[in-house]
């Protein structure tokens, strides 16, 4: 994307999955969709990256379905075109188009809106290639049936028509699934579970009329997953069909629908000494035109220890001669227990068991929502409560050996401050989801050749609030940041040993320029409190003393929490290791605001800190300054009467700029001798008719920036001792500014670009210049705002955008080569390339 002289690209999404069941699609593409707050993200399981973000929804994002789905991806293996369905809270579905050959997607197909409430499951079925259905269902209590035609150009709209609208009661269905029945190719059958634990089966033609067929009985707590198997061969007649079904009473169930034998030619369809789990349980039958179906209950499988949320079969295989495929008999469940198993039938009884298990995760990780097969089955993926994926490969040839893989990760909450290290190296985010997380681009030679790819190297704190802010310190040093929570304390946590070596690896320094560090540092890692808010160190010469085996009877207990481990990290961790054993120990805890943290900014010199509440009075708003290394209060800032929303120092430290909910901006004079701080209100200026709440210096000058509510940018410069000038207001934006950062272009003219980001989630940069030429002459100049770039929709954000922050790319071989960080309240960490030529 380019506009003038400023080109921008996506180099990074870092997001989480929102913590819902049915939120997660793979599909024959290879990609993987699912819901990050109110966008739809699409990542890459070969290379672990997100690749893109979907706008278009209003609410959350509940469920994402491909059409073609895995299990029919082989009645279009040459199709040009996928398509993929999202629904929302807000009851809105949404049909997107992907060209698999150029991973370039069509606008938004909005589906007519007939839902009142939550799309809670979304089903579907090809019919044809030009013809597929898909079902929906709400907690409204309907379920709809849709008809898509689909175009022979991928450009072209899709057609979509509602069939059938069921309503099912006061008792929503949550799961369903739809097939077509065994040789028969005018009829479909819609399973449909949910809150009254019993499987409604449904029947029609392809004109859409549905009607009962029959209910199925056995679960005694709510069906949270159904799936049909493709119709099942006997006897070279495809006359069978098999349905599981997943429930919160820990059981799975399979049911077999066979072609129905009337009575006259045979009694029972097997013998009574068939005996056991495989027996055959008969059920109700149905009819369908003219075929009757017999259902019976082919297998309980109970082995899971919680609610069991998915249930899926292994998607259709090739015969050796690749003309027919066939069903594997293999199902993939997901449970809250923090496992996944596979299931197969054993090859001499019949009975099935449980063949893989995999997951059983360190005491941070709260059970699965879901499980799915990659299309080939030889990779499957979890999602977890912790918005987390976890990827496992069958590495085995002759047997099974089940690994596990990168996948990309993130905040499942929104995102409240970001920060570059010092030097660049990594970026520091915080979210409302109370962790901190540092993303780095990996420049080692990675499973993806020598391209650099960015990951998410450490986690160093898992609080038990939600992190407003946080600051990095500046200045020569070990890697130090303070962050600030929903409590009334600031926290200053120091990189232990095994992330200063890790970094290494991460960016291919030389192990000696940290050498004076590593001697110095004597903690290896941290563990995690019992009530997640202290981080306790790890001592170098303690650590094999406090790395324990906790005994059979204390796992379970809620008093112990099992020691982490750091590691020294030689490529870029899965989440097993990021969750509990890359914590930095906390060194100081700052005490004196009166109310939950809100801001915190550090000086460019790494000497002070500074930091502010929210407040509903003047005592309360006053800016706390703190001594960095001894962490003394040093001064307390009195001007503002509501939340200091952001406080920033300018290029030379000498001032600190502080913008409010009450309006007002100040500007402060701040000078250090010896251990004395002096600091003076230079001016306080009534600068907006609404909220401030964005500001930002010039990286030259004594210029600013604020960004407010009323949708204005304006420029400021301070003027003399006691006042401030407005330099110029920025046309009107079409939403509140919510963030803003300044970078520089070119010194001997003052120009630079002003990143702008907006409570809609878009992002502009704007090229500024005049003012003050540093160095030459003391009055003002004029001064030039001109719109550099606007962001595409698909590489903005979805929502507000809480924080922008420049750094230069290390990895440009020139100087115009800028990256810009972003985040926001969809849970995104974005980081983005600028090549600016000026």
């Amino acid at each position: 994307m380019a506009s003038g002289r400023v080109e921008v690209e996506r180099v990074f999404v870092g997001a989480g999955c929102n913590r819902i069941v049915n939120n997660v699609s793979w599909g024959p593409s290879d990609l993987i969709a699912f819901g990050a707050q109110t966008a739809v993200a699409i990542f890459c399981p070969k290379s672990a990256q997100i690749l893109t973000t979907l706008p278009g929804h209003k609410a959350v994002v509940n469920c994402t379905y491909w059409l073609p789905s895995c299990k029919d991806a082989f009645k279009v293996e040459h199709a040009e075109c996928h398509f993929l369905l999202s629904g929302s809270a807000d009851g809105a579905i949404l049909l997107w188009g992907l060209q698999i050959r150029e991973r370039k997607w069509s606008k938004a197909f909005q589906v007519p809106e007939v839902h009142k409430k939550s799309v809670t499951c979304l089903t579907g079925i090809l019919i044809s290639q030009s013809v597929a259905l898909f079902a929906s269902a709400s907690s409204d209590g309907i379920v709809c049936l849709w008809e898509v035609i689909i175009p022979s150009n991928c450009d072209d709209d899709c057609k979509i028509t509602l069939l059938e609208s069921l309503s099912v009661g006061p008792k929503p269905m949550v799961a369903l699934s739809l097939t077509g029945l065994p040789g028969d190719l005018g009829h479909v059958i819609l399973a449909m579970g949910g809150l009254d634990n019993k499987i409604h089966i449904y029947s029609g033609d392809k004109t859409g009329k549905l009607v009962p067929a029959c209910q199925l009985r056995g679960h005694t707590d709510w069906i949270r997953s159904l799936d049909f198997s493709i119709p099942i061969w006997s006897d070279n007649e495809n006359n069978s069909l098999f349905l599981v079904s997943a429930s919160q009473d820990r059981t799975i169930r399979i049911w077999k629908m066979a072609l129905h034998v009337s009575s006259a030619n045979t009694e029972v369809p097997y013998r009574k000494g068939d005996a056991g789990l495989t027996s055959y349980i008969e059920g109700p039958i149905f009819q369908v035109g003219p075929t009757a179906y017999q259902v019976s209950l082919e297998s309980l499988l109970v082995g899971h220890e919680d609610w069991v949320y998915s249930v899926q079969w292994q998607p259709p295989l090739p015969s050796k001669n690749g003309d027919i495929y066939h069903q594997p008999m293999s199902i993939l469940s997901a449970s809250m227990d923090k496992k996944m198993m596979i299931w197969r039938p054993e090859k001499t009884t019949g009975i099935w068991i449980n063949e893989v298990t995999v997951g059983e995760l360190s005491h941070s990780a709260l059970g699965f929502y879901g499980g799915h097969w990659a299309l080939e089955g030889d990779s499957i993926l979890a999602h977890g409560y912790g918005g987390s994926f976890h990827l496992w490969k069958n590495m085995g040839i002759e047997y099974e050996n089940w690994e596990p893989q990168r996948v990309p990760s993130g905040h499942f909450a929104g995102v409240s401050d970001i920060a570059w290290s010092r030097s660049g190296e990594y970026l520091l985010s915080v979210s409302h989801d109370q962790t901190s997380r540092i993303f780095a681009p990996w420049r080692s030679k990675t499973y993806i050749g020598d391209k650099i790819t960015w990951h998410e190297i450490a986690r160093p704190q898992v609080h038990g609030h939600d992190i407003n802010c946080v600051a990095i310190i500046k200045g020569k040093g070990n890697h130090r940041f303070v962050s600030g929570a929903d409590e009334k304390v600031a926290r200053v946590f120091e990189a232990p040993l095994s992330f200063l070596k890790t970094l290494n690896h991460a960016i291919l320094e030389d192990t000696s320029n940290f050498g004076d560090i590593n001697e110095h540092v004597q903690i290896l890692g941290a563990n995690m409190s019992a009530l997640g808010l202290s981080q306790k160190p790890i001592y170098v010469n303690a650590s094999n003393e406090t790395s324990r085996v906790l005994h059979k009877d204390e796992e379970d207990s809620l008093e112990t929490i099992p020691d982490a481990v750091p590691v020294v990290l030689t490529e870029p961790p899965v989440e097993e290791q990021l969750g509990w054993h890359t914590l930095w120990p906390e060194s100081h805890k700052l005490y004196g605001h009166g109310n939950e943290l809100f801001a915190l900014c550090c000086d460019h010199k790494g000497k002070l800190l500074a930091s502010s509440c929210k407040a509903q009075s003047a005592s309360v708003a006053e800016i706390w300054l703190w001594e960095v290394g001894s962490w003394k209060a040093v001064g307390r800032l009195q001007s503002h009467s509501l939340t200091v929303t952001q406080l920033q120092f300018s290029c030379d430290d000498s001032f600190l700029l502080a913008v409010s909910r009450d309006r007002q901006l100040s500007v402060f004079s701040i000078t250090k001798s010896g251990d004395i701080v002096n600091y003076q209100l230079v001016v306080k200026h009534e600068a907006h008719k609404r909220i401030i709440w964005a500001c930002a210096w010039s990286p030259f000058g004594h210029e600013f920036a604020t960004g407010s509510r009323d949708k204005t940018v304006k420029i400021w410069a301070i003027q003399d001792a006691s006042s401030v000038k407005q330099l110029t207001t920025l046309p009107p934006f079409r939403d509140s500014v919510t963030a803003l950062s300044w970078t520089g272009c070119d010194r001997s003219k003052n120009s630079g670009i002003l990143a702008i980001g907006m409570d809609n989630g878009f992002i502009e940069l704007w090229s500024l210049s005049g003012g003050r030429v540093p160095g030459g002459q003391t009055e003002l100049g004029p001064f030039q705002a001109e719109l550099a770039v606007r962001f595409d929709p698909f590489l903005c954000h979805v929502s507000t955008v809480h924080r922008l922050a420049w750094r230069r790319n290390p990895d440009a071989s020139d100087s115009k080569t800028m990256q810009l960080a972003s985040c926001g309240a969809d849970h995104c960490v974005r980081v983005f390339d600028v090549v600016c030529d000026m």
